[in-house]
């Protein structure tokens, strides 16, 4: 039994990936969308292409269940001392939460920091593995969306 989906294609973008399931005569049982990035600045680039997926993906599917998970160097973005740094990623990802997409990072690649859930904003679920997390939502037959 397929209990999820991975969808990557090198050198094709989101977009392309979300169009296939857009397409799609019913809907998967959720998306769970992985950033995963040495950038720093890469929600900061990703973030607006992501939520513009969420919406088309929303449109076509309103009760879609969807998730975002960020387990690189990235996630350090979202640090509660970083709002001023990346004020636009903390308002996206606020937005998230208030759309019913949650947003996890993950909690081991933080503690290898010195930083714990405390040191996260409220809008911002510390998952204690961020690959786990993503390994749940594909138990649960979410399609998986690696972004790059």
């Amino acid at each position: 039994m397929l209990l999820g989906l991975i969808l990557f294609i090198p050198g094709i973008g989101t977009a392309s990936q979300v169009d296939k399931i857009i397409a799609a005569p019913e809907p998967p049982e959720g998306i769970v969308f992985e950033v995963v990035s040495g950038d720093d600045d890469a929600l900061d680039r990703l973030l607006p292409q992501i939520q513009k997926d969420i919406q088309r993906l929303r449109n076509r599917f309103p009760n879609l269940e969807i998730a975002l998970v960020s387990h690189g160097i990235e996630q350090f973005a979202l640090l509660s001392d970083e709002t001023d740094e990346f004020k636009e990623v903390h308002e996206l990802v606020q937005n998230l939460g208030e759309s019913d997409v949650p947003v996890h990072v993950c909690g081991t690649h933080a503690s290898w920091q010195g930083k714990t859930d405390r040191d996260f904003p409220a809008y911002v679920d510390v998952a204690p593995s961020g690959p786990a997390q993503i390994n749940q939502y594909i138990e649960l037959g979410y399609v998986l969306i690696l972004v790059d």
